[in-house]
């Protein structure tokens, strides 16, 4: 096969529509968007109704723990709109602008909610600590007991909109649910609520039993440091999503694998993948043929190559073949090393250029 057909091929089967898969998983996909965002609003109200609870007990009592946990309930109910907003605009169709959907922004708005935890959250429960230590907390009886009555009521939320949570995640097929950064984030949230809580719970508790204020200080200090480590971990996760991570490497080989039983199939050069959003993978694959094929049957041969790896994995959705002939793209790789090699001992000042080399073949 020469180069000219190669090329042919490439520009004809990429841009075949014949070739792009309709989703098959789109009712199931919709369906799954509708629960999470029940999820989400199920997490919002209740966050909404404790954030109020908690800083109107807060100020009755004075107590810092109350405070921070209030600003944590505020944190999450910021949070929560972000991750509505993610889930109706990550679904809108792609377009000239970006062709190949708005899948990330669901990683984008996940990455704000972690945002929002770290200085809503996390460092507002530092300063709680910190003035609590300087100027201490005097709480009355009574005061005690409306704090404890509010986080007693907010345990209960909070672990009500977990177990709601972990019942999706269950009904998606247990760890596979939480690939969804939106139901992550309120699995995270709601399960940080109830450490936090139950944290603030035995700082009042110790204060109330001790009057040494540290004890409240501390639970500040804890449910700051558990913000922070959860922020980290979501912010971590949706950077790695933003930036371009590639499919697991169980999923990526049993796709080169497939390739590799195409009998028209001599070699698989090449194999690159990329989440593009929850349900959006793009897949290239640089393969040299079998000899002998003209550039009809080559053609042909392409189309249902991507249509087996289309119905074999639903989720990638964006497939590009790049047919190349390996034999001699690795001679000319060869030659470009030699020459290199002697305009190097010449004093060549473009010797290390990629054009030079053959390091970028811009395929």
């Amino acid at each position: 096969m020469t180069g000219e057909e190669a090329k042919e091929t490439k520009e004809t089967t990429d841009r075949d529509p014949s070739t792009r898969q309709e989703r098959p998983k789109r009712q199931k996909e919709d369906g799954s968007d509708s629960r999470t965002r029940v999820t989400v609003i199920v997490a919002l109200g209740a966050n909404l109704l404790i954030a109020v609870a908690k800083a109107v007990g807060g100020l009755i009592a004075g107590s810092p723990a109350l405070l921070s946990e209030a600003a944590h309930s505020v944190a999450d109910s910021m949070n929560e709109v972000f991750l509505l907003a993610a889930l109706r605009r990550s679904r809108r169709p792609a377009d000239r602008r970006h062709p190949f959907g708005y899948g990330k922004e669901r990683f984008f708005w996940s990455l704000l909610a972690a945002v929002g935890i770290f200085v809503m959250g996390g460092c507002f429960s530092f300063f709680q600590g910190f003035e609590a230590l300087r100027k201490g907390a005097d709480e009355s009886f009574g005061g005690y007991m409306v704090g404890i009555a509010v986080l007693g009521v907010a345990l209960l939320a909070e672990g009500g909109s977990l177990l709601r949570a972990l019942h999706q995640i269950r009904g998606q097929g247990g760890a596979g649910g939480m690939r969804d950064p939106a139901l992550r984030t309120v699995v995270a949230e709601d399960g940080t609520a109830v450490l936090g809580v139950s944290l603030a719970i035995i700082g009042m508790v110790l204060h109330m039993v001790t009057g040494q204020v540290v004890w409240e200080a501390s639970a500040s200090f804890a449910i700051g440091l558990l913000l922070v480590c959860i922020a980290f971990w979501l912010g971590r996760d949706a950077r790695e999503q933003l930036i371009g991570r590639a499919i697991d490497e169980e999923q990526s080989g049993r796709i080169r694998e497939l390739l590799k039983a195409q009998p028209e199939i001599d070699s698989v050069e090449a194999l690159l993948t990329m989440e593009l959003g929850l349900d959006s993978t793009l897949v290239a694959a640089r393969i040299d043929l079998v000899p002998g094929l003209d550039s009809e049957e080559v053609e042909e041969v392409a189309v249902r190559i991507k249509r087996s790896v289309a119905h074999t994995f639903p989720e990638a959705d964006q497939i590009f073949l790049d047919v190349t002939d390996a034999r001699a793209a690795r001679a000319a790789a060869r030659r470009g090393e030699s020459g290199a090699s002697d305009r190097e001992h010449t004093g060549d000042a473009t010797a290390g250029s990629p054009a030079a080399t053959g390091g970028r073949d811009g395929a």
